[in-house]
This record gives C-alpha cells, sequence and structure tokens, in this order.
C-alpha cells in the first residue's frame, strides 16, 4: 500500500516577512537601509505559528521565493535572526531561490511541491498544471480567477490547507 506525499511549498516576501504588510512596517525597511532596521522587519501575523503548524502534515516543507543575491543574504539573515527554523519546524536548508518568478515552477517540479503558498498571480499562473492546490495570500486587488484559492490570512490558508488533505 503507498501513500501520498504531499510537500509544501511557500513564499517569504509579504507571505512570511511582511514588509509593508504589516502596520508600522514597510517595504523598504527590508531591501534598502541598515541591517538592524532589515532584521526589525516584522514577519506577517500568524505565519510562524501557522507553519509550525502545518509541518508535521507533509512530507517536506520548502520556502521559494525570487529574489537577488543581496536580497537572498538578507532573508537568510532574517531567517536565522527571528529562529525561524527552530519556531516553524521547516529545516534551514529548505530554501530555493530564482531570478524570475516564473522560475519557482522549476523548483516546485523537482520538490515534488503540491500545495504552494504565494502572494504574487503570475506565480500561480507558472505554477499551473504542476502544483495541485495553490493559494494566492494576502490582500489582492482584484478578485482572483477560479482557478486559484485567495487566502487573505493565514488562518484561512491553514482552512483550506487542511481541507485539502482530507
Amino acid at each position: 500500500m503507498t501513500t501520498q506525499q504531499f510537500n509544501l511549498g511557500v513564499d517569504i516576501g509579504r507571505v512570511i516577512i511582511g514588509g509593508g504588510t504589516v502596520p508600522g512596517s514597510n517595504d523598504t525597511q527590508f531591501f534598502s537601509g541598515d541591517t538592524a532596521r532589515m532584521l526589525a522587519t516584522p514577519a506577517v501575523p500568524a505565519a510562524m505559528a501557522t507553519l509550525a503548524r502545518l509541518v508535521p502534515l507533509f512530507g517536506q516543507v520548502w520556502l521559494v521565493s525570487k529574489c537577488g543575491e543581496r536580497v537572498q543574504h538578507h532573508t537568510r539573515q532574517w531567517l536565522d535572526h527571528h529562529d525561524f527554523a527552530a519556531r516553524t519546524g521547516i529545516p534551514r536548508d529548505h530554501l530555493r531561490f530564482c531570478l524570475k518568478r516564473p522560475d519557482k515552477a522549476v523548483h516546485c517540479t523537482e520538490l515534488g511541491i503540491t500545495h504552494f503558498v504565494d502572494d504574487k498571480l503570475d506565480v500561480h499562473q507558472a505554477l499551473r498544471g504542476i502544483v495541485p492546490h495553490r493559494y494566492l495570500f494576502g490582500p489582492q486587488r482584484t478578485p482572483p480567477p477560479g482557478w486559484v484559492q485567495h487566502t487573505p490570512t493565514w488562518a484561512a490558508a491553514e482552512t483550506a490547507i487542511r481541507r485539502s488533505l482530507g
């Protein structure tokens, strides 16, 4: 008897690291300015606690982010500073970067990702036919199309993901 292994992929910016999505924060404190300001960028509310509850439900959980080399370095620093691996159970080396959003599809294919949380619709468009369960995270300017599930908060994402697992 074989069992289906589910693997979760999660974007980082505006999904885990708040920058601009959390009251009192802005995008520029993560991308520019000094290290202390970057490290002070808050996490998206409930992101770490929710991920900690979801991790045991999946074979593997990976962070997949689009950014350049400097922001990759900042991202690693932020994750370490906030003790992300210990707080969520996602291994520190379960981190993939790419330079273009559609390239997240390459990582998802290689990693066997079955569920993906991202705040950008163009990422989900690239994942169609590759990742069966796609969650468009956070506030959106226009209603999302029917082929992606809108999850405006981590509570909504957790509910939708758990429902998909049966």
